[in-house]
């Protein structure tokens, strides 16, 4: 039986989906996703290859900042073992964290190897001992042993090195570990567009097996270059921050999703902020972060069913440029 915490998390996430979307807005998503995650039940999800090794992905995961983060390093065990065994009961398995998002890939760990899940997650974690300078060759090799402890298997699938930090040394390191079999695949990631121009130098310059990069409906610059580059290069794309952290929230307030979205199968503004990051040919897939079940069950649903073509994906381009600015 439910306890009384675990309604007080319930109708708390309510709440929370509430500040975005609306009361009456909340109540049409429900209903909808309701539907879609019978569906999905009964219906495969959208992978995607990862070119360097012909692995397969889902197209949607979770990422551990931001209300990951938060509940991680608070100890709310319930929370993470709620949206993690989510994301893994609805056939998502890319989970994406870093040493430094304080303790989620700690916690996450502990969660995964408790539901018995560790080895089916693509566990994607990063290294950057190099925040304020160049990197200690000992201190990276501490950190990623470090990493292998909390995550309980032989192998990580995906290790990145952290913001661009110091490539040279710590891109090096993972090669190493890569060559060793210990790692499977190797990144580098940034957030930052002032370090756009660094990132398409080491994607020449280095055998990367994937790259981390912000990409959203309204923040599209990296259609430019980066993307067009990794498809060239055969990089693999995680997409982060694709609801603009929690830009797009605040822009679309309480309006009703676009009647066209049905056309793909979107039947929430999170599933149609997704379905535009994940239709792009170039991303592999989407982490975004929440720590909440029935978020992480919406998130699910963009990798359901249809996806946007170039002129719907125009189309939605538009409507987003409508909004007001958050």
């Amino acid at each position: 039986m439910p306890n009384a915490k675990d309604k007080d998390r319930r109708e708390s996430s309510k709440l929370n989906r509430r500040q975005f979307l609306g009361q009456s807005l909340f109540a049409t998503t429900a209903l909808a996703l309701g539907s879609q995650l019978s569906w999905a039940q009964d219906s495969s999800p959208i992978m995607r290859t990862i070119p360097s090794t012909g692995r397969q992905i889902p197209a949607i995961g979770l990422g551990s900042s931001a209300t990951f983060s938060q509940v991680a390093r608070e100890e709310d065990i319930e929370a993470v073992r709620g949206v993690m065994s989510t994301l893994h009961r609805l056939g998502g398995r890319v989970f994406d964290t870093a040493p430094g998002y304080g303790a989620s890939e700690e916690v996450a760990g502990q969660v995964a190897q408790n539901l018995g899940i560790e080895d089916d997650l693509f566990w994607a974690t990063k290294l950057n001992v190099a925040r304020n300078g160049p990197a200690d060759p000992a201190a990276a090799r501490e950190q990623l042993e470090t990493s292998f402890a909390r995550v309980g298997k032989p192998t990580i699938d995906l290790v990145q090195v952290h913001n661009m930090g110091d490539p040279d040394v710590q891109l090096g390191i993972l090669q190493e570990y890569k060559e060793a079999g210990r790692i499977q695949h190797i990144g580098i990631t940034t957030t930052r567009e002032s370090q756009y121009a660094e990132l398409m130098q080491v994607m020449r310059q280095y055998p990367l097996d994937f790259i981390g990069i912000d990409y959203a409906v309204d923040n599209r610059n990296v259609e430019q270059e980066i993307l067009p580059l990794a498809q060239e290069q055969g990089i693999a794309v995680l997409a982060y921050a694709p609801f603009g952290r929690t830009r797009l929230w605040s822009r679309v307030g309480d309006r009703p999703v676009p009647g066209y979205a049905a056309e793909f199968d979107a039947h929430t503004w999170g599933q149609f902020f997704l379905k535009f990051v994940i239709s792009h040919p170039a991303i592999t897939a989407a982490t975004p972060s929440t720590s909440r079940p029935t978020n992480m069950e919406d998130n699910i649903g963009a990798m359901i069913g249809r996806l946007p073509d170039q002129a719907m994906r125009q189309r939605m381009i538009a409507t987003v440029d409508e909004l007001p600015m958050a």
